[in-house]
């Protein structure tokens, strides 16, 4: 499935717009993985525990995304929208939430 951010695929003509699907993952952090990230923040550096859980949820996010796209019969997806937020889920953790957002075509 061609999955792409612009509103077009090169070489390719929309045949029928099926719909917006969307795709959505949240995930929940740790008190742990919170503070070394905050360490981080102080000192500099990228947080792997923090991109490995983006890159996850954008996976489930997207795989979500595909799945509602097959399921009205489309073979592509244009104009993805990706959106990321950080939720405060109390005091001690948070949740990563990652949602995708397109429209499900036919390619001829």
């Amino acid at each position: 499935m061609i999955i792409t951010t612009t509103n077009t695929v090169e070489g390719h003509n929309i045949a029928a717009y099926k719909g917006v699907v969307t795709g959505e993952a949240i995930l929940g952090t740790n008190i742990f993985r919170d503070i070394f990230a905050g360490i981080r923040d102080i000192v500099g550096g990228r947080s792997g525990a923090y991109e490995k859980s983006l890159r996850e949820a954008r996976e489930i996010a997207f795989s979500e995304l595909e799945d509602q796209a097959r399921a009205v019969g489309a073979n592509a997806i244009v104009g993805i929208d990706i959106d990321y937020e950080n939720i405060s889920a109390g005091s001690n953790s948070s949740l990563l939430m990652v949602s995708a957002t397109g429209t499900a075509v036919i390619l001829d």
